[in-house]
């Protein structure tokens, strides 16, 4: 059964608990950084991805979502959604990366769109929300607190 946007965006925000921010930021003028801050304001446990970074939010920052992975799968709560705030051109890597650790969905942010990605998430069973912010979407959905 193919679902529709608005259900897939539903599922994903109701049915899941462990996200990857991938292009998650420690400057608080990045969306990133408040996107992340509202997924752990609604309850989410948030692992930021940025080789760049050591600490967000007081999570550690993982260079990669393999990394990132092992020590989630290790503490019991392996990583479900992999949120992108990377550019279009470089998205696809990243899909591909949530593909390789098993996680459930794929969330690229407001702006990133990569149509040949999102088909080879789908093709291999991952919910996919493109182009869209859940930050945005969970008042929408009356989700989280």
């Amino acid at each position: 059964m193919t679902l529709s946007e608005s259900e897939t965006i539903e599922r994903v925000l109701r049915d899941t608990h462990t996200w990857a921010v991938v292009g998650c930021s420690a400057n608080p003028d990045r969306p990133s950084h408040g996107v992340s801050r509202t997924l752990m304001r609604h309850g989410y446990r948030m692992i930021p991805v940025n080789p760049m970074e050591a600490e967000i939010h007081g999570q550690r920052c993982y260079p990669d979502l393999y990394a990132a992975q092992e020590d989630a799968v290790a503490a019991g709560h392996p990583i479900e959604v992999v949120d992108i705030f990377r550019n279009s051109a470089l998205a696809g890597i990243h899909v591909d990366e949530a593909i390789d650790i098993g996680a459930k969905a794929v969330w690229l942010q407001l702006n990133v769109i990569d149509e040949a990605a999102a088909e080879r998430a789908r093709h291999a069973g991952l919910w996919v929300v493109m182009d869209r912010c859940p930050a945005i979407e969970l008042p929408r959905l009356s989700l989280g607190a």
